[in-house]
């Protein structure tokens, strides 16, 4: 990844008029135009989002190249000066020998969005457009394989489990399966961190111990799926041996011993 042109952090109080002229030429593509490329990744990797568009390094100082992610500048190089602005500092850069790649780095979910690549070329004394593309970018968060775990026993016959997991993203859908047909849920929960974004997922499920059950738990977010099996084995339950009285084994003891005797 290369750097042909200084670099420059903005004031955020210093009014562009560029800057200006730039928005709203973003909003009119927005409006008349579809996504070109769509982009998926996950939290913590490594974006590069190409501009699909090359210029020869000769030319970088008389071009004007934008990055804007949904209403907000990511960054600009205009006669050849990088300006990155402070949200972005120190894991965004311009790879200008990638077809003017925005390079993203340790991604966060607040990263999503749409990003709009616009370079302008300068003929005679103005700039004109050169080059216009929106690139959709989304991040997941995944989660881990859930946890099912026994939640007591609501009547002598039933028991109760529950199936959870969370730190992940976009929002999930959980479904219980037996015989791969859906079985009905006691409770499910969703909750998501207003920090973080990231979802939670509870669901309790009973069913009937007299009986033989494997039950997967499996949760959806996106096109992504993460799953857990439970066994029941009702048999096994059924065949341990009833725990003999104490007084009945001290006689039984006793008994042997005056026969053998």
């Amino acid at each position: 990844m290369t750097h042909p042109v200084s670099q420059e952090t903005p004031r955020s109080k210093c009014p562009y008029l560029w800057l200006s002229t730039f928005l709203v030429l973003a909003c009119l593509f927005h409006m008349s135009s579809g996504i070109d490329v769509t982009v998926f990744k996950a939290v913590k990797e490594m974006v590069a989002l190409s501009c699909g568009y090359q210029i020869p390094l000769a030319e970088l100082s008389t071009s004007r190249i934008y990055w804007q992610k949904d209403n907000q500048v990511v960054l600009s190089i205009t006669s050849g000066v990088l300006k990155v602005w402070p949200e972005y500092k120190n894991r965004t850069f311009f790879d200008s020998t990638n077809n003017l790649s925005l390079v993203i780095l340790n991604l966060h979910l607040s990263d999503e969005g749409t990003y709009t690549c616009v370079v302008q070329k300068k003929t005679d004394q103005t700039y004109k457009l050169e080059h216009l593309r929106l690139v959709a970018l989304y991040v997941r968060a995944d989660f881990p394989t859930p946890s099912i775990t026994e939640s007591g026993d609501p009547s002598p016959d039933i028991k109760r489990i529950t199936c959870s997991s969370s730190g992940g993203s976009p929002k999930p859908r959980l479904s219980w399966l037996e015989n791969g047909e859906d079985v009905k849920t006691h409770n499910t929960t969703i909750s998501q961190d207003h920090e973080t974004k990231m979802f939670t997922i509870t669901s309790q499920l009973d069913f009937n111990i007299t009986t033989d059950h494997i039950f997967l738990c499996s949760i959806q977010y996106g096109d992504f799926r993460v799953s857990q099996n439970f066994t029941w084995h009702a048999s096994a339950s059924e065949q341990l041996p009833d725990k003999q009285p104490s007084w009945l084994v001290t006689i039984v003891v006793v008994l042997v011993a005056i026969i053998s005797t």
